[in-house]
């Protein structure tokens, strides 16, 4: 899907709509937690199965959203998905990242918000074309396997060996 294609999925309105309701997660955690909680940037450049995703690299903090699953389920993923976002980035800032994605601490900013603490939002996506990871074929003594792509370019890499659950042996690719 074209990034032109993206954003008319969900519309400019709605996604305004969206960093608005991030806004007022954030002011309502600002009150709750004694602990400077900046602004955190939004994007809505998720692609999958997943609506939304707390993204920390090297110092940058961002919160992403999926435009295509929140067009097609809009309330709900204004009332779980940003407050459940939201909550991520609250358990680092006040925890740092050695703490569990949803452990205890995660459900506690969610209990704090006054909502249920849910891992996944229950959306039937079967009739949405969703970006698939491609998979790779691989070969132990005993039978075949199949690697993911990040799996697959670690092996090439030379960073990382694989084995086999049942036999021990080394994955190595098939074919």
């Amino acid at each position: 899907m074209t990034r032109g294609r993206i954003e008319c999925a969900l519309g400019t309105e709605r996604r305004a709509e969206v960093i608005a309701a991030t806004g007022t997660w954030l002011h309502r955690a600002r009150g709750l937690y004694d602990h400077p909680l900046p602004d955190i940037p939004v994007h809505f450049d998720l692609f999958g199965r997943s609506a939304g995703m707390y993204r920390v690299r090297g110092k940058q903090r961002e919160i992403r959203y999926n435009p295509v699953i929140f067009a097609g389920w809009y309330q709900e993923n204004i009332a779980d998905t940003v407050p459940h976002e939201v909550a991520h980035y609250v358990v680092d800032m006040l925890h740092g990242r050695r703490v569990r994605p949803h452990g205890a601490e995660w459900r506690g900013v969610m209990t704090s918000f006054g909502l249920v603490a849910r891992r996944t939002g229950d959306f039937d996506l079967s009739g949405l074309t969703l970006r698939t990871e491609r998979r790779f074929a691989y070969a132990c003594p005993c039978t075949r396997h199949e690697l993911s792509a990040t799996r697959h370019n670690r092996v090439s890499r030379g960073e990382r060996r694989y084995r086999c659950r049942a036999c021990g042996g080394e994955l190595v690719p098939a074919g």
